[in-house]
């Protein structure tokens, strides 16, 4: 008979940015032991709360399932005498095994026959294996942070203060340190705080309603998201759609209570991402907007507890949020009292690394390096470029993004505006630092596209330039993403450059900075980074990997150049030429690998059918060259495939490799030249 199994882990408030990952762990971790322990179940979910982590195993069985074990021992030419006796390295493996000689069996393995011990362990009770199960899931939890609590030596997130276990209606003892567990349960810590006995897991969940907790998170994330929607559609407006927030308060309560606040219109005039910067990262509150998508003065809170007394707890949050939005008020009116231009000087007294000097230092960089790159591209002015670059880091000095560093390039755009800067390079300074984040807007400007490369190709040149480099999970410097951003606004604008030129005119701006490795060394180093960052984006886009590792083994400079040719040798790939194609490149190829020389002595040749592969040979060689020139790829495959009739007349008619050097050298060129045309589009001794 199959019986549920019910844990929960009762601790004090864990932090809200642990809880999906520990539950997903809890999960996985309950799948992979009870898997290993062979003990079948038919479900396993995982719930919780700030103050209890849930285990419920649907269907578990009652008993392990039989196990054939099976351990190799020593060779039997080492365990057996010639006489075919036993000696004592048959008998020791026997007796550690707990069988009978007569026991061991003989296996054949790759070739050589080993002793082998077949034992069949029966399966226990469930019942019986549970603690050790339930304590190894315990344990094999993990967190970014964990403490331990008075003398003991458990770490965990937070203290455990209870813990229940129960399999149908069965208490199921594990103890933790001071902890042991029964079959009891809290409830919510004020408004239902005493303990509570379980008899059965179909009750739990009806009992602990009972006692305001919600304990199925996504349960409790409709909960707060319909109720927000009903509150801001009361106050006039709709809620803010914000996945991470409405993540963070499901894990920061256990029964939920949504209501509005309201604070005065005088505060909107600061700009609206100061205010929902101040709700969402300091209060944990829904901005309200109205239907045009302004700002309205209204915000919408989640209380953990009932509606009682939601008065006295609105105007205690109203309280404290006007306390924020005065400080943003009274730095909004400090930082426009004067030009954004007037922060500039003051970047020289910020450390920007103490190896590539301060924030100012970084700034002529970017001049430079921005003109130089809108010049390449041929995108936007010199004029805009440079005065963007002056601009861009100015706002870190003000009071505004001191206190919220969020809103960095946010300011900078307003203060820019402010100060009647060109709207271009207003726009450039928010957009320099795009894309931020996985799923970001990228660049939408000429000016803040340049310099969103310039900020990028910097800091990843730099960061290479004095040895430091993702390694693992490591990337303090987040130049993976930085790589990635690279990658996705050259693609987005299809701009066509020569990127390793940018990235030695960036690695050429390091003036009075001690490099770890030369121009050449680096601008390898980072496009072989960057190329593998492209390489990941292709396939998460449904290219073949073949075909990717094919073109990426050219070890081109050009983004979206390694973009066409990847499409183009993807849809020929399917095409009906495909096939001509390969047979041209692998025939030629796989005799001409070891052939350095191209060099065709058309005297030397003998047999028609190879003069008649050479002259088409010269024709092709004069329109491929103007095709490869146009990057017309798919052309370029067509021609080459063209070869095939005489390409297989002359493998009919003749032997390539001949005792007449001179004749063999000739047809080798030829062939090694057909082989060198292909591998002008990718290296197709990738393809599978």
């Amino acid at each position: 008979m199959k019986r549920d199994l019910l844990l929960e882990i009762g601790v004090e408030e864990m932090p809200s940015a642990f809880m999906a990952v520990a539950l997903a762990d809890l999960k996985k971790l309950a799948e992979q032991k009870f898997t290993a322990s062979r003990v079948g179940f038919a479900q396993v979910n995982s719930m919780g709360t700030p103050r209890r982590l849930v285990l419920h195993v649907e269907g578990l069985e009652e008993k392990q399932q039989d196990a054939v074990i099976e351990n190799r021992g020593p060779k039997k030419a080492s365990a057996f005498d010639q006489e075919g006796n036993p000696n004592k390295a048959a008998q020791g493996f026997a007796r550690g095994q707990g069988i009978n000689v007569a026991d061991l069996e003989i296996r054949d393995v790759d070739g050589i026959e080993y002793i082998f011990a077949v034992k069949k362990e029966l399966g226990g009770a469930t019942v019986e294996v549970l603690p050790e199960i339930l304590l190894d899931i315990i344990h094999s939890l993990s967190f970014p942070k964990s403490m331990r609590w008075a003398y003991y030596q458990t770490r965990f997130a937070r203290p455990i203060r209870w813990l229940l276990a129960l399999y149908g209606d069965q208490t199921v003892t594990v103890q933790i340190e001071n902890v042991q567990s029964s079959n009891e349960s809290y409830g919510h810590r004020f408004l239902a705080p005493e303990n509570f006995a379980v008899n059965n897991i179909e009750e739990y969940f009806a009992q602990l309603r009972q006692r305001y907790v919600i304990v199925d998170q996504q349960t409790r994330k409709n909960m707060i998201w319909e109720q927000v929607q009903a509150v801001a559609r009361q106050a006039g407006g709709q809620a803010m759609e914000n996945d991470d927030l409405l993540e963070e308060v499901t894990f920061l309560l256990e029964y939920p209570t949504a209501f509005v606040g309201s604070f005065s219109s005088s505060y909107l005039d600061v700009p609206p991402e100061v205010l929902t910067t101040s709700m969402i990262e300091h209060q944990r509150y829904f901005p309200v907007f109205d239907d045009q998508g302004k700002l309205l003065n209204a915000f919408i809170g989640v209380r953990n507890g009932t509606d009682a007394s939601l008065d006295i707890v609105r105007a205690g949050n109203e309280r404290v949020l006007k306390a924020r939005l005065e400080d943003a008020l009274f730095f909004w009116k400090e930082d426009t009292a004067k030009a954004l231009v007037d922060f500039v000087p003051g970047l020289q007294k910020v450390m920007f690394h103490e190896r590539l000097g301060s924030i100012m230092d970084k700034v002529e960089r970017l001049q430079k390096l921005a003109v130089f790159i809108g010049r390449e591209t041929r995108l936007s002015s010199p004029e805009k470029l440079e005065r963007t670059a002056l601009l861009c880091k100015a706002d870190l000095l003000s009071n505004m993004v001191y206190e919220f560093p969020e809103l960095q390039g946010i300011m900078g755009r307003y203060y820019a505006l402010k100060s009647k800067e060109d709207e271009e390079v207003a726009e450039a300074i928010l957009e320099h630092y795009m894309p931020r984040f996985a799923g970001d807007n990228l660049p939408a400007s000429e000016t803040g596209t340049i310099l969103a490369l310039t900020e990028k190709i910097d800091n990843l040149t730099a960061c290479f330039a004095i040895g430091i480099r993702p390694t693992g999970s490591q990337d303090p410097y987040a130049l993976r993403r930085q790589a990635l951003g690279v990658v996705n606004i050259l693609t987005d604008m299809n701009i066509k450059t020569d990127l390793s030129r940018i990235i030695t005119a960036a690695y050429n701006g390091l003036v009075n900075v001690k490099t770890e490795g030369d121009v050449q060394q680096i601008t390898d180093e980072l496009m072989d980074f960057i190329r593998q960052r492209q390489r990941g984006i292709l396939l998460d886009k449904g290219f073949a990997f073949d075909v990717v590792d094919a073109v990426m083994n050219l070890a081109l400079t050009d983004i979206n150049d390694i973009l066409d040719r990847v499409r183009v040798v993807q849809e020929f790939k399917a095409s009906n030429r495909y096939e001509d194609f390969m047979v041209v490149f692998n025939r030629s190829h796989n005799l001409s690998k070891k052939w350095d020389s191209t060099v065709v002595v058309s005297e030397n040749l003998e047999d028609e059918s190879e003069k008649i592969l050479y002259q088409h040979l010269l024709q092709v060689q004069q329109t491929t060259e103007k095709s490869l020139a146009a990057k017309d790829y798919q052309q370029t495959l067509h021609i080459l495939a063209d070869l095939r009739p005489d390409l297989d007349q002359f493998f009919t008619a003749v032997m390539v490799m001949v005792e007449d050097e001179n004749l063999k050298a000739a047809r080798l060129g030829i062939l090694k030249t057909i082989a060198g045309l292909c591998g002008q589009v990718a290296d197709f001794t990738k393809i599978i």
